[in-house]
């Protein structure tokens, strides 16, 4: 198998070339293009707990299978975002990620919904990705990403946070009594702590939906 992640990173795409008998496991709706030698499947991965598990967790409750047959094939895989993507080897390994980052990847990998801690006192929670295995994983963001060495602590908007390794110990929280949170109550604060990598996005797709919020059309009361 031979990638290339083409105009990164405003607008990533993923060229894959398989080889004859090798599959790719790919996020519904992320296949852009492909050769003809290239048989998609679509299969419910480890039966409908799996499924369950991975729609709790923002992804699709089936995931498409794509294989090489007859020759091999190429295979472009779009995010679901304009922004960049990132490449991860897992060696029998564990990240997790926010909801909807998860794009494709080969080899022994499961997905399941994680729960991401509690905010506050009101016992709040968000569900996220959990990722495991061996192989290589692919996964996406909103605008540009960061990969951050995290050694001791780092704080980031929830809307910010793409992905971190299983060894940061982490937890959500309300940022405070500020205006935003006022107005808004929806700023939600990420605190790391320990020793590993966290990836982090240039932009907000929270802060996009705020921004376009006002300008939805509205139905009169009148009509």
């Amino acid at each position: 198998m031979k990638y290339d992640i083409i105009s990164a990173p405003s607008y990533s795409l993923l060229e894959m070339i398989l080889n004859e008998g090798e599959s790719v496991i790919v996020e519904p709706g992320s296949m852009a293009w492909m050769d003809t030698t290239v048989k998609p499947k679509t299969e419910m991965k480890g039966g409908l707990f799996a499924g369950l598990k991975r729609r709790m967790g923002g992804e699709s409750f089936f995931l498409n299978t794509y294989t090489a047959e007859g020759g091999p094939g190429k295979i472009g895989i779009a995010p679901g975002y304009s922004g960049d993507i990132v490449v991860k080897e897992l060696n029998d390994e564990t990240i997790y990620m926010e909801r909807g980052a998860y794009l494709c990847h080969l080899g022994n990998i499961e997905t399941s919904a994680s729960w991401e801690g509690f905010m506050g006192t009101f016992a709040e929670g968000m569900l996220g990705l959990r990722v495991s295995g061996t192989g290589l994983l692919f996964f996406g963001s909103y605008g540009d990403i960061q990969e951050v060495e995290v050694n001791g602590s780092y704080t980031v908007d929830n809307g910010y946070a793409v992905a971190w390794e299983s060894s940061l110990d982490y937890s959500i929280a309300r940022s405070g009594r500020t205006i935003r949170s006022f107005l808004f109550g929806d700023q939600l604060i990420c605190r790391y702590h320990g020793n590993g990598k966290l990836w982090i996005q240039t932009r907000s797709p929270r802060n996009l939906a705020a921004w376009v919020h006002p300008f939805r059309p509205v139905q009169s009361k009148n009509d």
